[in-house]
């Protein structure tokens, strides 16, 4: 092979490395697309519905607020790391290309209680800080859900629900979420 071709190779190598640091440093401190998988978020989200998540939020560790549509990781009883951010996105792209690589650990969930917020389930709605919430993005008026003690949400974390109460696996299951493991905001559904 001639030293033009060896160059030439060697070019491309170093333009496809490049562009793929560039994309990750990008998907993990910026933005991310993903994909809705279930139908606990309907009908204000559907299952392979697109979404564009931003994880600046995450990498700042900000609050999200009331209302706000995150992702979350469900794995809370466990500590995250940067290898977390990391791998997350590597098996978001790897799902695309092989179902088998789709883990079932990253939901996308709305946040209903912060830090210091008291919850209760009761009469079919979900009650913070002794009032009822109104919740018009919610599938079914009433939820078939229930608890004899309130929940107080912890400092440092939050308590998320999805949007069909009666078919989703939230807070009222894995309890209140850390906010480290808050990986981004939902900013935009296609």
């Amino acid at each position: 092979m001639s030293n033009k071709i060896v160059k030439e190779i060697l070019d491309w190598i170093y333009a496809i490395v490049l562009a793929l640091v560039i994309a990750m440093v990008i998907h993990i401190f910026l933005i991310q697309p993903t994909r809705v998988s279930g139908e606990s978020m309907e009908d204000t989200l559907h299952n392979g519905q697109y979404l564009i998540v931003t994880k600046w939020h995450h990498i700042m560790n900000e609050m999200p607020n009331y209302g706000q549509i995150v992702i979350i990781d469900s794995r809370v009883n466990r500590a995250r790391t940067w290898v977390d951010d990391v791998e997350e996105p590597l098996m978001n792209y790897a799902s695309v290309f092989n179902k088998a690589a789709q883990t079932n650990d990253v939901w996308v969930k709305r946040v209903i209680g912060r830090p210091g917020d008291v919850l209760e389930f009761k009469d079919g709605h979900v009650w913070r800080n002794g009032e009822q919430l109104q919740e018009p993005y919610t599938k079914d008026t009433i939820m078939n859900y229930t608890r004899s003690t309130p929940v107080t949400v912890p400092e440092g974390h939050v308590f998320v629900m999805g949007d069909n109460r009666n078919h989703s696996s939230d807070s009222r299951f894995i309890g209140p979420v850390p906010v480290d493991h808050v990986l981004g905001f939902v900013s935009y559904a296609i």
